[in-house]
């Protein structure tokens, strides 16, 4: 029994042993883990020490277990030391808790003082911003008032030249306007005076043109009376002389009254056959004896156009004989087509190049009135020719002609053109070959072209 007892109490003294250093130890634990991290060293030496004597004393206080009051006395004192070390401990680490909040409150001071210093800093470095900043504005808003005052001064400059300028401008220009105005109002006085004087000198030739066709036209009436009471052949041929060149000079006369604009000739009564105006546009020329007329045609023309047509014909005939050899035959062509009458002068002369046929066909256009500016010697018959066409309606046109030459084509429309009988035809002949100067018999009829 007393063997079992003390071998209980044993392994109590034992457990006690182990037990009580380990208690100490998470006491120390516990310690070091609750304290401050200021304070924790301290804390950790003291929990140490305590935890040590703890130990210490426990393992005193259990190996005197078995001993008496003093035993108890010393385990006493030990518990006392430990409170003692423990009150210290704590002091310990309040004094450390006390100097860690003193650290932290004087760590924050510090920062207060250095955020006030560095906004009161910051303040003075955004005053002095400021200040510089208004001393720039300020300067930089005195140059741009003195440089608007400069601009304005230079404007106020640059405004009175300008109007100076403008001013000399606009009286040199009133001065060159009023000079060509007076020079326009010369010009237009001259104008006026040159028109008048051409209008009077178209009129004076347009008089002189209707004297000449009234003397021409009697001196033919004269002529052929004379024909009728001579009858010796040399007086005769001499009288058909004179009347073939009247009748030339009448035909420069009716070539005048055209390009001035006069009236033109006789107006035929009747309708005069195409051979009749044949014949008569060959009385009118000088080489009448070298043209050979080739028509069947039975039509006529119109009495009110007969003179103009006959006209118009002549002066072809006469470009086409002048511009041919002086042996050479000029032949002359008419055709019925369903637009009317085509009459072909074609003659064996000099070729006209594709420049002079386009400037032929457009003085005889029937489009184009040039009026008498740029007429000349050669082109006299041209400009009539495109009189009598522009008024009757008549189109001439040139090509080159198959004998070597040149072909004149004029077609007479059908508005002019008036179909006869054979009867009709005859009696027309007889009427109108009475009329007009006859020229002795000259060419045959035949075929077309």
């Amino acid at each position: 029994m007393r063997t079992s007892l003390r071998s209980d109490r044993t392994r109590r003294d034992t457990a006690a042993t182990v037990s009580v250093p380990a208690a100490a130890a998470a006491l120390a634990v516990l310690a070091v883990v609750a304290a401050p991290d200021a304070a924790r060293t301290a804390v950790a030496w003291t929990a140490v020490l305590a935890a040590a004597a703890f130990t210490a004393a426990a393992l005193t206080a259990l190996r005197a277990l078995r001993a008496s009051r003093t035993a108890r006395e010393a385990c006493a004192r030990a518990e006392a030391t430990a409170a003692e070390l423990r009150a210290r401990a704590d002091h310990t680490a309040a004094t450390l808790r006390a100097e860690a909040e003193r650290s932290v409150a004087e760590v924050r001071a510090h920062a207060h003082r250095a955020l006030a210093e560095a906004r009161a800093h910051a303040e003075h470095a955004v005053a002095a911003a400021r200040a510089e900043s208004e001393e720039a504005a300020a300067a930089a808003r005195a140059e741009a008032d003195r440089a608007v005052e400069a601009a304005r001064a230079d404007a106020a400059r640059a405004r009175a030249e300008s109007d100076q300028a403008v001013a000399a401008a606009r009286a040199e220009s009133e001065g060159a306007l009023a000079a060509a105005r007076a020079e326009a109002d010369r010009a237009r006085a001259e104008a006026r005076h040159s028109e008048t004087a051409r209008t009077t000198a178209v009129t004076a030739c347009a008089n002189a043109a209707a004297r000449m066709q009234a003397l021409a036209t009697g001196m033919l009436a004269e002529l052929r009376a004379m024909e009728h009471r001579h009858s010796d052949e040399d007086v005769l041929h001499d009288l058909l002389h004179l009347d073939h060149r009247t009748a030339q000079a009448g035909r420069l006369a009716d070539s005048l009254a055209v390009l001035t604009g006069a009236r033109s000739g006789r107006r035929w009564a009747k309708p005069i056959v195409m051979e009749s105006i044949l014949r008569g546009a060959m009385g009118r020329i000088a080489g009448y004896q070298r043209v050979r007329t080739h028509c069947t045609s039975r039509a006529a023309v119109a009495g009110h156009a007969a003179e103009g047509v006959m006209h118009a014909l002549a002066e072809l005939l006469d470009n086409a004989a002048n511009f041919s050899p002086p042996t050479a035959e000029v032949h002359v062509y008419v055709e019925e087509v369903p637009a009317g009458v085509v009459v072909t002068v074609e003659d064996s002369g000099l070729v006209m190049s594709d420049v002079q046929l386009r400037r032929a066909e457009q003085a005889v256009c029937c489009d184009q009135d040039s009026g008498l500016s740029g007429l000349s010697g050669t082109r006299l018959g041209l400009a009539v020719v495109g009189r009598l066409a522009r008024k009757h309606g008549l189109t001439v046109s040139y090509r080159p002609s198959a004998r070597g030459g040149t072909g004149a084509l004029m077609l007479i429309p059908h508005e002019l053109v008036v179909r006869t009988r054979d009867d009709d035809r005859l009696g027309r002949l007889a009427l109108t070959t009475a009329a007009p100067p006859a020229a002795p018999p000259a060419g045959s009829s035949g075929a077309g072209p």
